[in-house]
């Protein structure tokens, strides 16, 4: 079994996608496709959706899934345009179902369906996706959300927001249904995967000593040099420090949007009676 990962960055959301393919039959995977939205005008465009069907066109590839590692709150997903575009089934972690019914209740949502119905498949713990030749196996990973999962393709992961670079750290928790608990104890799941098993992140920042961005690293090296998990912390300290991170940060800049539309699989909410669909923002007192 062979597979091909392309790695596609959005500088606007620091976020990476992911085309990887099974070299013996071009079946293909993507994983955590971004579609670009402009906040101050609402307006959608497709720069990031774009450059991944052209890679997928270019190489003849047959999309089977479409997947999301979690519930982004950081961007659009672009699952529902790569699927009517190139086919295939889209899928993201079962617990999307616990996603949905705290934020639909948070903007009101009625009309929206909270059994995960708007994905082709949600997907459970060690659940196997086929592509070609080559598998797809699911580990439940949440904390950052409880929807979170991994993606594990022969020698690499897809960890979404779970890990980031060893000079980085982990996610946050803070997130409504997040848990630092759940994530130290998602993180040993993937660092007791083979040491040389590559892991791939949805996201870099850059930081002080490394300007560049950065979205490939290894169990090996997040084992012996993340800065929050690795080196054997134990749970207590990590949850200890990871709550005291978590005060500090603000809020994503699309994180309204964001959810709105990933809790419906890459769609807004229907239009209302002028034809024009909208999104909300919850108006909270000081």
């Amino acid at each position: 079994m062979a597979i091909t990962v392309e790695s596609f960055f959005d500088p606007e959301t620091f976020t990476y996608s992911y085309v990887v393919a099974d070299q013996a039959t071009s079946a293909a995977v993507i994983i955590d496709p971004v579609l670009d939205f402009d906040p101050a005008s609402g307006r959608v465009s497709t720069t990031s959706a774009d450059a991944i069907s052209a890679y997928v066109e270019r190489e003849s590839l047959n999309v089977a899934w479409i997947l999301d590692t979690h519930v982004h709150a950081d961007h659009l997903s672009a699952m529902a345009i790569m699927r009517e575009r190139h086919g295939g089934k889209t899928g993201i972690g079962t617990r999307v179902t616990e996603v949905q019914s705290i934020f639909a209740e948070m903007f009101n949502a009625r009309e929206m369906a909270r059994d995960g119905s708007q994905f082709d498949r949600r997907l459970n713990d060690d659940d196997e996706l086929v592509f070609g030749e080559s598998v797809v196996r699911v580990i439940e990973t949440p904390g950052h959300t409880p929807a979170c999962v991994t993606y594990v393709i022969d020698e690499a992961a897809f960890v979404g927001d779970t890990l980031f670079m060893p000079d980085y750290g982990t996610a946050r928790t803070d997130f409504p249904g997040g848990d630092a608990g759940d994530l130290y104890g998602s993180i040993q799941r993937i660092l007791d995967l083979p040491g040389e098993t590559t892991l791939y992140l949805c996201h870099d920042y850059g930081s002080d000593t490394r300007p560049a961005f950065h979205n490939v690293t290894s169990v090996h090296e997040e084992r012996a040099g993340n800065v929050q998990v690795g080196g054997g912390v134990e749970l207590d300290a990590f949850v200890a420090e990871r709550r005291c991170r978590d005060a500090g940060l603000a809020a994503p800049k699309l994180l309204l949007p964001s959810i709105q539309f990933n809790i419906r699989a890459g769609h807004f909410p229907p239009p209302e009676d002028n034809g024009t669909r909208y999104l909300k923002i919850p108006v909270r007192s000081a």
